[in-house]
């Protein structure tokens, strides 16, 4: 494995309210306190920027850990910052009390050790609509107090989005995360954040490797001399989303963001799109009432 570092893992993508974004970020989920550790160092040595966690994966307080340990470590030759780091995290439920979600959000920061979170989202809209907009006045209150940075969604479906938008929030959504790649395209939602000027991240984009061998796959990835991992990330890409493979393997964090040499063509692209079969790797709240 070559020791360079992709070029793509420099790439930051600018939300709607001028903050910017590490384009491909490690998606935490399923990682237990000690692979988290251990992912999180091999990354940040390989160039990756952005984590992806949240309450419900039990793992916020190692992801802190770990970053923190990073940065004051001798492996640090960059002499990176915390602000060159992006940290995710997410509300694990919606609640009706504002307290409870004010409290909740405080927790998350405190558990990371990390002073202050970059982006937190509303995990999912279960709970119904009061408990959405509650939820979200909390978050409004922790990004104007300094909490978090900025505040965004995650599997939100269209009535969702149009419902918060309605609301006419003091911040609104820079973020929906949402499980999206060729096989699971997500046109409608993502044709509703684009209006409203809510940008896509992608978790699942190698859609759990359920597709690998899928012959439309096999056969870019021989036509592009790359893996078929490759062709997913790099369709996340074109796509201008931002996109969170996970990988607890160095060699499989490099390969995920090495796609800076081919690009994929329009009709390839397209081609691509027309996979779409809405698999659903895992979850799918988008339509919760």
């Amino acid at each position: 494995m070559a020791s360079t570092t992709p070029p793509l893992l420099a790439s930051r993508m600018t939300l709607a309210n001028g903050l910017t974004i590490p384009q491909v970020q490690l998606g935490l989920y399923m990682m237990s306190g000690k692979e988290g550790t251990h992912s999180i160092k091999e990354a940040l040595s390989l160039g990756y920027r952005g984590f992806d966690c949240a309450q419900m994966y039990h793992n916020e307080k190692e992801a802190g850990q770990a970053i923190r340990d990073y940065l004051a470590s001798a492996d640090n030759t960059q002499g990176l910052k915390r602000e060159d780091i992006f940290y995710t995290s997410k509300l694990s439920s919606n609640k009706t009390s504002y307290e409870a979600v004010r409290r909740s959000i405080k927790g998350s920061v405190a558990a990371s050790g990390l002073e202050y979170i970059d982006l937190f989202l509303l995990h999912s809209p279960y709970g119904g609509k009061e408990a959405r907009l509650t939820s979200w006045k909390a978050l409004e209150d922790a990004v104007e107090e300094g909490e978090i940075k900025m505040a965004g969604v995650s599997n939100y479906g269209v009535a969702h989005i149009e419902e918060l938008i309605a609301s006419n929030p003091r911040v609104p959504p820079v973020i929906n995360q949402i499980e999206v790649h060729p096989f699971n395209t997500q046109t409608g939602i993502r044709d509703t954040c684009a209006k409203h000027n809510i940008a896509i991240e992608a978790y699942a984009p190698l859609a759990r490797a359920l597709r690998m061998k899928h012959p439309k796959i096999l056969e870019f990835a021989k036509k592009y001399s790359c893996t078929p991992a490759q062709v997913f990330v790099k369709w996340s890409v074109q796509h201008d989303l931002v996109t969170l493979p996970k990988s607890i393997r160095l060699e499989r964090m490099f390969e995920n963001a090495s796609v800076d040499r081919f690009t994929i063509s329009d009709d390839d692209m397209a081609a691509l799109d027309a996979l779409d079969e809405r698999l659903v790797t895992d979850w799918d709240p988008t339509e919760a009432p």
